[in-house]
């Protein structure tokens, strides 16, 4: 497929169709909308599902009820939306059936504004509802990523028939950049064998997230618990750059993961022997190897847009073995390059690293 140059939101929704999304439910909220402009066309012009719900509590519902037919299946909203989506997000992590949604942070908390931000994190990573669970949280830094999240955020999902959360930022959504679309590929022929299509000739398959026994409930969540161990042990993503060597260690996803790779460049050609980590899974956060890493650097700079969010994944994982500082921004704020290269200096004057 020939390279082109790509709007963020745009490239997201038509990756999805390429990869076989059958049907999408959503409500329009900057700065995602987009999105919804270009499947409206593109899902009819395939003969496929789009339907704009009147809420975001109605659209999520009806992925739900989409996705326990075995149709592929996502939405994608912003913070606010995101919000009112989170009880229907736990009936179907309760319910164990594949769905993909995108967020695209805007500044909050409230209505906020329409500027960038990170501080869903919360809201993404620590179980998205109400029970015990986690989706899993993918985080792309490039439009390029973006569109290659869509496949894998599919892939994912119907693997461990699981909810799964791509990360964006009104950033990411809004860019343009030159990127890759896959080739279209063809729908699925048969639907999965739990799915709820009509019990005519077999046992009818249910799909609940309803167990009124306390004893059935727990055994529910074992399983599911073992689920997300697997997903522990196999689905950790990460980017790491220039770590062999490094005293320092910045670690920052999406918008600010992008900001951090300028800020290494500049700190190398300075002589500071920094590192970068850049989370590609938020859940499950890279904490084995950033662990490991906390044994050979000397101190550790976070960044986020946000008040400190991942933040505190970093200090679980590190542990105290090194000190962590961080450098936010927030209410729609960006991290400049020079603010947290200064912030990168400082940290490395306190703790005697130098060029």
């Amino acid at each position: 497929m020939a390279v082109q140059l790509l709007k963020g939101n745009v490239a997201f929704a038509e990756a999805a169709v390429r990869y076989g999304l059958q049907a999408y439910f959503g409500y329009p909220i900057t700065p995602q909308s987009e999105a919804l402009e270009h499947l409206s066309g593109r899902m009819l012009q395939e003969g496929r599902v789009f339907l704009q719900a009147e809420s975001e509590v109605a659209a999520i519902n009806m992925v739900y009820g989409a996705a326990c037919c075995g149709v592929r299946v996502m939405t994608s909203t912003s913070g606010p939306g995101f919000s009112l989506m989170t009880e229907g997000l736990s009936y179907i992590a309760g319910s164990e059936i594949p769905v993909v949604v995108v967020d695209m942070m805007r500044g909050g908390p409230g209505l906020g504004n329409i500027q960038p931000s990170q501080a869903d994190y919360f809201l993404m990573t620590k179980t998205a509802g109400h029970g015990d669970f986690h989706p899993i949280v993918l985080a792309p830094a490039s439009v390029q990523e973006l569109i290659d999240s869509m496949g894998l955020a599919f892939a994912l999902a119907e693997k461990y028939r699981t909810l799964v959360i791509v990360a964006g930022d009104g950033s990411l959504g809004q860019m343009m950049e030159s990127a890759e679309l896959p080739p279209m590929q063809p729908l699925p022929e048969q639907r999965p064998v739990w799915a709820v299509t009509g019990a005519k000739g077999r046992e009818p398959n249910v799909i609940t997230s309803m167990y009124l026994v306390a004893e059935h409930l727990e055994q529910v969540n074992l399983r599911l618990q073992a689920k997300l161990a697997e997903i522990r042990k196999h689905e950790v993503r990460f980017v790491e750059s220039q770590t062999g060597d490094a005293e320092l260690l910045l670690v920052a996803y999406g918008t600010s993961g992008r900001i951090c790779t300028s800020v290494l460049r500049q700190a190398r050609q300075n002589g500071l022997p920094v590192g970068l980590l850049r989370p590609q899974t938020l859940w499950p956060f890279p904490e084995q190897r950033l662990r490991e890493l906390a044994e050979q650097v000397r101190g550790v700079l976070v960044v986020e847009m946000s008040a400190g969010q991942m933040l505190e994944d970093v200090e679980h994982a590190v542990q105290g073995r090194v000190p962590v500082r961080f450098h936010g921004r927030t209410g729609g704020m960006i991290p400049m390059v020079e603010d947290v290269l200064s912030e990168l200096q400082a940290l490395a004057s306190d703790l005697g690293v130098t060029p």
